[in-house]
């Protein structure tokens, strides 16, 4: 039997009728089973801006959004010979119902929110089974499936929990045909739906992870994600032109490297294709012959560092009390306040009276948040910072590294260093005026040309 492959393409992957026809083409030579789609390139935008506008503005600032919407799916149809466009059309009418009831309560709840971005996905799904169908000539049965018939959550509107146990027993039941060959099921990233029937979103850029879902759940061999951009690289590219891209990483250096900044993956997307050993390959669907790069638990070789990132827009809180002095139970306060606003840390650091901890700066948005720590202890703030991460392996086995690290950042001032967690990572704040500098540099004494 061929290897069960699901392929997952992004947004400029679906930008018109031309990127879809090329796609289609990169599904057929691969022979997928199961394609997972993103919505048509600034289509989420619209939506979201739909939204927006839906709750603040006159109702012909909606219309023209609207319009855009219906103009740009309509005439990607048209160039596809789409001739049967009522099921568009209804997807087409639901955009504006929606928009609509949100315009007349001036109220988008998340559960509104979340169903009105769906659609973005569900438009772009409809169209590229034509373009699949259209490549495979009748060669292969092509459907367009609504994957919330498989991809089950819990109801946290906006960024719901996927529940895995469910997932793969629906798969099993509604899925089991690509397995076989006959047929290639079209469906939609990005969206699922509760036990109730209800719509929700995986949050921004969880198309990835939600193929990454199916796959799990059908047991594919292989996840195939392709993007326009020909695999991973050692650093943003628009940043360090010299970056080059990998022809392998590991599950473990790919899954800091999307944690710690890099766009190109979605954080969550490794953790269901390493629980079932499925194999994951990033390539571009606009340069499919292009070598692309292979995620494995294990590679040939093990570079001291093998890619660099970094998250922008990231705030320092030095949480600092005499209280910490000899007691316990202080951290565990700390972050029982973070889990009860399910707010997101990504490192933290500690000394006898102070705790340092970093945070996307929008965090600081939730007063209620940062009132619940000022009754714990001071708290200091410093926003518009970086973080910057060096990936590779044995990081915190490496005598010297340190001193290479800060030899290169030269005039550069470091705020909080975050090391010893992992072996793949080495993390530390910059002013995040200064973070592509910090990249450059490091990227050459480390990679360099």
């Amino acid at each position: 039997m061929d290897a069960i492959i699901v392929a997952k393409f992004g947004g400029s992957s679906m930008a018109d009728a031309a990127a879809m026809r090329r796609s289609a083409g990169v599904a057929l030579e691969h022979k997928a089973n199961i394609v997972t789609v993103s919505a048509t390139y600034g289509t989420t935008n619209n939506l979201i801006k739909l939204s927006e506008l839906a709750m603040t503005k006159d109702w012909s600032a909606c219309e023209e959004i609207i319009l855009e919407i219906r103009e740009k799916h309509l005439s990607i149809a048209c160039d596809l010979d789409l001739g049967n466009t009522s099921s568009l059309e209804r997807l087409l009418n639901e955009v504006e119902t929606l928009s609509k009831g949100m315009f007349l309560l001036k109220d988008c709840s998340p559960k509104a929110f979340d169903a009105i971005q769906s659609l973005g996905e569900r438009l772009s799904s409809l169209l590229f089974t034509r373009a699949l169908d259209l490549a495979w000539a009748n060669e292969r049965k092509v459907e367009c499936f609504d994957v919330r018939k498989v991809l089950r959550t819990d109801d946290q509107f906006g960024k719901a929990t996927p529940l895995i146990e469910e997932i793969s027993t629906l798969c099993d039941t509604h899925l089991i045909d690509c397995k076989y060959d006959n047929v290639v099921y079209v469906t939609q990233g990005f969206i699922g739906q509760t036990e109730c029937g209800h719509t929700t979103t995986l949050g921004r850029g969880g198309s990835d992870y939600s193929a990454a879902l199916i796959a799990e759940g059908i047991g594919a061999d292989i996840l195939q994600i392709w993007t326009d951009v020909a695999g991973i690289a050692t650093t943003d590219p628009r940043i360090v032109p010299t970056a080059k891209l990998m022809n392998e990483i590991t599950f473990s250096e790919a899954a800091e490297l999307a944690t710690f900044g890099a766009k190109i993956l979605h954080p969550t997307t490794l953790t269901p294709a390493l629980r079932k050993n499925v194999s994951v390959y990033v390539g571009s669907s606009y340069e499919a012959s292009a070598p692309g790069t292979w995620i494995k638990k294990s590679c040939s070789e093990t570079p001291l560092i093998r890619a660099m990132a970094q998250k922008k827009e990231q705030s320092l809180l030095t949480l600092s009390t005499p209280k910490m002095i000899g007691s316990h139970g202080f951290l565990y306060e700390i972050f029982k306040i973070f889990n009860a606003h399910k707010v997101s840390i990504d490192s933290v650091t500690t000394s006898e009276i102070s705790v340092a901890l970093t945070i996307e700066d929008s965090t600081l948005l939730n007063r209620k948040l940062l009132g619940e720590l000022e009754n714990l202890a001071e708290v200091k703030v410093e926003e518009n910072l970086s973080l910057v991460s060096l990936i590779g392996n044995n990081i915190n086995h490496t005598a010297g590294l340190g001193k290479r690290i800060f030899e290169a950042l030269g005039d550069i001032n470091v705020r909080m260093i975050c090391l010893g967690a992992s072996r793949h990572n080495f993390c530390f704040l910059v002013d995040g005026e200064r973070a592509n500098d910090a990249i450059i540099r490091l990227h050459d004494h480390f990679i360099g040309e």
